[in-house]
């Protein structure tokens, strides 16, 4: 049986279901990059302030190295009894240069060492996932052009409301995804600052250097209180929360759409290698990426609670409770990184189906809103303008017909104020054309949008 490092006070082994339900090295052996990162900038902390020499020091750090290698090729042996991934890696450490790697945990406690894993970890998940989301949001941009010239129905309570341009629509989802990576950005300020050196929940008497180690690791900061380094998970939480809310937009985009996709909407066609078919009705294209999409959101949405409801009861500093955590940040970063890279492929891949939307364009009344506006301007309270308007859609259901297809005299009956130029005013591309205000979906504000975007993301 293998050592414990814990086990020079016990008197018995370890009972083997006990190995079993203990062990994290299932699930936390993808951490060994940074845990031998985090360890050999531990190892030249310890020779600075020369607590080992520079040549045990060489010795840790390179024989740490080559098992890394060996992890990365798959040539490692991972065992129950030696729990975790921290304890593999110094245990082969320990058998390969001997006391010079019992050395290495000087003035480390797991604790601090798994809390500086997690934030490196973390650290680089941060930074992948914000590159997916640009990848993204480069791929809604790129489309505005493509699709420069199309003009959509905006809804709300899924009910036709005002045309946008197309254009619109991408953009909007831009906005989203910019405000999940401003979270992103703001969540690394609290997860890259080094707990390095806590130790177990007290700090050491050994003369270590802190801000050392933060340096080499490229931490920001250095947390000041090894108390709560010991049992903040503070960043996880947070972290997840992004997943979470990340996903959330994903599975809005992919509601959507697959509406969309729909023969009653008809508005967008999905490319073959994205969607399925039926094992029984030859003619089905199904869009199941995106219907798992949507229901895979609900797993980064659900680690969220499940990483609070495992703080919420714990007192201070470390608790065994903890070594869960790494189940909730796994699932989500992993959930929302799956989903974010074929997001981007497929809307960079899938059409509008012009010639649909332009037949069902002017249903629904899209330019009833415009038209109250239009009196807003001859100076009608928008109040009466908006009875006006209602009346004269009403009138309009009732014959089947637009509110273009009136003339200008039964216009005229509804309101005094309505000239000739009305009709520049009525159709759907016309109060599309129509909207100016900053932010609209009007043909110059989305330009103007379109061009931010593009500087923005450097395209």
């Amino acid at each position: 049986m293998a050592a414990k490092a814990w086990g020079g006070r016990f008197q018995q082994q370890t009972d083997a279901r006990v190995e079993a339900f203990t062990e994290s090295i299932s699930f936390d052996s993808r951490l060994a990059a940074v845990d031998i990162q985090g360890s050999q900038a531990h190892a030249r902390m310890l020779a600075k302030v020369g607590l080992i020499s520079d040549d045990e020091c060489t010795q840790i750090v390179e024989t740490l190295t080559q098992i890394g290698k060996e992890i990365e090729a798959g040539n490692f042996e991972f065992r129950f009894e030696l729990e975790d991934i921290h304890m593999h890696i110094e245990s082969a450490l320990i058998e390969r240069v001997g006391d010079v790697g019992r050395k290495l945990h000087t003035a480390r406690s797991r604790n601090d060492q798994v809390s500086t894993d997690l934030k490196l970890y973390t650290r680089e998940a941060i930074q992948r996932v914000d590159g997916l989301l640009k990848d993204l949001q480069t791929a809604f941009v790129e489309r505005c052009e493509r699709d420069q010239d199309l003009v959509l129905p905006g809804f709300t309570h899924l009910q036709r409301a005002q045309p946008v341009k197309a254009a619109h629509y991408w953009l909007a989802y831009c906005e989203k995804f910019d405000r999940d990576r401003q979270r992103l950005a703001d969540c690394l300020k609290r997860v890259n600052v080094s707990p390095l050196g806590g130790a177990a929940l007290a700090g050491t008497s050994l003369p270590i250097d802190r801000h050392y180690t933060a340096e080499l690791l490229e931490f920001t900061d250095v947390a000041r209180n090894s108390l709560d380094i010991s049992s903040d998970r503070d960043y996880l939480a947070e972290f997840c929360f992004c997943m979470a809310m990340i996903a959330t937009h994903l599975s809005n985009w992919a509601e959507e759409w697959i509406a969309w996709f729909s023969t009653e909407f008809g508005f967008i066609k999905l490319p073959d290698a994205f969607t399925t078919g039926s094992s029984i009705m030859p003619q089905k294209r199904n869009p199941d990426v995106l219907e798992l999409i949507r229901g895979k959101s609900a797993r980064p949405i659900s680690d969220v609670q499940q990483i609070l409801v495992l703080l919420k009861g714990l007192p201070m500093a470390y608790n065994r409770d903890m070594q869960e955590d790494k189940l909730a940040l796994f699932d989500a970063y992993d959930t929302v990184a799956a989903c974010l890279e074929l997001a981007a492929a497929m809307v960079e891949g899938a059409e509008l189906q012009q010639e649909t939307i332009a037949n069902k364009l002017e249903d629904g009344f899209l330019d009833a809103t415009a038209l109250m506006e239009y009196l807003i301007k001859k100076g009608t309270p928008m109040r009466t303008g908006h009875g006006i308007v209602g009346k004269l859609v009403s009138l309009c259901e009732s014959r089947s017909i637009r509110l273009v297809d009136l003339s200008l005299e039964e216009l005229q009956q509804a309101c005094l104020q309505i000239e000739q130029d009305i009709y520049q005013v009525l159709g759907a591309r016309n109060a599309m054309a129509a909207l100016c205000s900053f932010g609209s979906g009007g043909e110059a504000p989305v330009q103007e949008q379109t061009q931010y975007w593009k500087e923005k993301l450097g395209l």
